[in-house]
């Protein structure tokens, strides 16, 4: 028997039916022949070539069996990520990153049925992903390739800033370096603005998808919505498959990424000490404080990065003496036409839950008192 022969008929077993028995049958037939294992690894990278081509990416790949399965077949589909990387066509700097955020540890030594069940049950989910859309946009004609550009002055002093912010054991310095490095960053922005709207090809709008993770979900979705929205960009949240669509031009979208990650982390620090001081005055945790909590944070939150964004680009456009309307609304433009393309038709969710007095009041406090500054996304 030959060893595709072994791999197809294991496959016909276990691949198109969801019963366990049928996946032992098949994992036993796999474990078996062990001359079968490097066409069992070649059928998985032919998987994850199928999984761009129907739109997805490297992170999202990692996130839904994180999401779905355990860690073992995380190791194994990151695995099959790097196996199939260099055969692959160069696809800009962003694909480049999830590529080296892929998780490096190798697959778990186990015996040759575990590791064929773990297999198997990795390809079910990967022959099953629907298709997404796609979010490398066609390049223009002109218009430069997508390489990485080397960090700015103003970036470098922007990270600078945050990190002695994050050092600090004085709330007071704390504020006042973060206040300084998001003076910069609105600047910077606009500048981006303005050197884009002079360029000979523009730079078009791009896309990227953040994970929206359990437990909770609405809420954080409604948090990066709003982010999103005070940074330029529109955002579509795709409750089955955990994670939001954000569209927006590149620095944009960098931004969105770094504040979601910064306000999501010290929104559940502050949901933790809230919940230490109910227990502490008699009342019990819930669901509903929890969720009201986070709803309340994000749509604080929300207000008060927009305020700061208008105000930042009133300022540097009354510095730089420019009329920054159109340049601003022809991104606007922009960023909507993309996001209509990309999803012709979207709903709108009512958040659910909101129904706990204690935390929205908590939740608008800990939001007023969030520090709002750019972190790294956490991988």
């Amino acid at each position: 028997m030959s060893t595709s022969h072994t791999v197809d008929r294991a496959f016909e077993a276990a691949l198109y039916d969801s019963g366990d028995t049928a996946l032992d049958a098949a994992a036993s037939l796999l474990a078996a022949d062990r001359v079968a294992d490097a066409e069992l690894a070649r059928r998985g990278e032919e998987f994850v070539t199928t999984a761009w081509r129907r739109g997805w990416q490297p992170a999202d790949l990692v996130r839904i069996v994180r999401r779905e399965l355990d860690d073992p077949h995380v190791r194994l589909v990151a695995a099959l990520i790097r196996a199939q990387a260099p055969d692959d066509r160069p696809r800009g700097p962003r694909w480049a990153a999830q590529l080296d955020a892929v998780p490096d540890q190798a697959p778990p030594r186990t015996d040759r049925f575990s590791h064929a069940t773990a297999v198997l049950e990795l390809y079910r989910l990967l022959l099953r992903l629907p298709e997404l859309e796609p979010l490398e946009a066609p390049r223009t004609p002109g218009a430069p390739r997508g390489e990485a550009r080397p960090e700015s002055r103003a970036l470098a002093r922007i990270r600078a800033l945050l990190a002695k912010a994050e050092a600090t054991g004085y709330p007071e310095e704390a504020e006042a370096l973060s206040a300084k490095a998001q003076e910069l960053m609105a600047r910077h922005s606009v500048d981006e603005a303005l050197l884009a709207a002079g360029a000979p090809a523009p730079d078009a709008p791009g896309a990227c998808r953040i994970g929206v993770e359990p437990p909770y979900e609405q809420a954080k979705a409604v948090l990066l919505d709003a982010v999103a929205d005070a940074n330029h960009c529109r955002a579509v949240w795709n409750e089955p498959l955990g994670f939001s669509t954000v569209v927006g031009f590149e620095g944009d979208l960098e931004a969105v990424e770094l504040l979601y990650t910064s306000l999501l982390v010290q929104a559940e620090a502050a949901m933790a000490r809230a919940e230490a001081a109910q227990r502490a005055g008699g009342r019990k945790r819930t669901k509903t404080f929890r969720q009201s909590f986070l709803a309340a944070y994000a749509h604080r939150a929300g207000t008060r990065l927009r305020a700061a964004a208008d105000a930042a680009t009133a300022e540097s456009g009354a510095v730089a003496d420019v009329d920054l309307l159109p340049v601003l609304a022809s991104r606007e433009v922009a960023v909507t036409d993309r996001l209509e393309r990309l999803f012709p038709e979207t709903t709108t969710t009512r958040l659910r839950g909101v129904s706990d007095a204690a935390g929205w009041t908590e939740g608008t406090r800990a939001a007023d008192d969030a520090r709002v500054e750019r972190r790294r996304p956490l991988r």
